[in-house]
């Protein structure tokens, strides 16, 4: 099965998979947020974190490559009465325009290889623009262990090290890792194992 096949599988119930309310991380960054920004939600799914980002004033392009998330996402973002673009894409093929977002958000996007996302780190740096705002959040290597929600593979999980390595040379840079009790819908809930970013290029 391929990976957008395993996707369109999870999101073709009419629940909303990670719930409709925003990553708890994401929204605890409110106070960084400047309404107007340009974002970047990449991997946004069924919305709640583009939606939110869109209610705090930001003009949001979502990104994701499943059809039927990015249907549930309209959805939402027209029940929250909000407006935001979005982008029908493979992250591993997407084309990555330089120093064009004011914002990127990356909200457990851990379904790529070491390589990819290699990659799509070195493309995140570059279409941030100087100063920009990097919000990520993923799953640690105990998480593994709680089993809890992400992957079940201990090469698509984030170290702090990783994350500093690849946004060494940011201007501001926050990495901390930590466990804590998740509750977004059914594909993330109880107690995780978590990394976060908090960066500025």
């Amino acid at each position: 099965m391929s990976e957008l096949a395993r996707w369109e599988g999870r999101f073709a119930s009419k629940e909303y998979v990670f719930g409709t309310e925003p990553n708890q991380f994401l929204s605890q960054q409110a106070s960084l947020l400047v309404a107007g920004s340009k974002t970047l939600t990449i991997a946004d799914g069924e919305g709640r974190n583009g939606v939110w980002l869109a209610e705090q004033g930001l003009k949001v392009t979502a990104q994701d490559f499943s059809p039927t998330a990015q249907g549930k996402a309209q959805a939402l973002a027209q029940k929250r009465g909000v407006e935001l673009s979005f982008e029908l894409s493979d992250l591993t093929k997407r084309e990555w325009e330089p120093n064009i977002y004011d914002v990127v958000v990356g909200i457990f996007f851990q379904f790529l290889s070491p390589d990819s996302r290699s990659d799509a780190f070195k493309n995140i740096r570059k279409t941030l623009k100087p100063g920009g705002l990097l919000l990520i959040e993923g799953y640690g290597l105990r998480q593994l262990e709680y089993g809890t929600g992400g992957p079940k593979v201990r090469e698509n999980l984030y170290t702090e090290d990783m994350l500093r390595e690849a946004f060494d040379g940011f201007a501001e840079l926050d990495v901390s890792a930590y466990d804590a009790d998740v509750s977004e819908g059914l594909g993330h809930n109880g107690h995780s194992a978590l990394v976060d970013l908090i960066g500025r290029k």
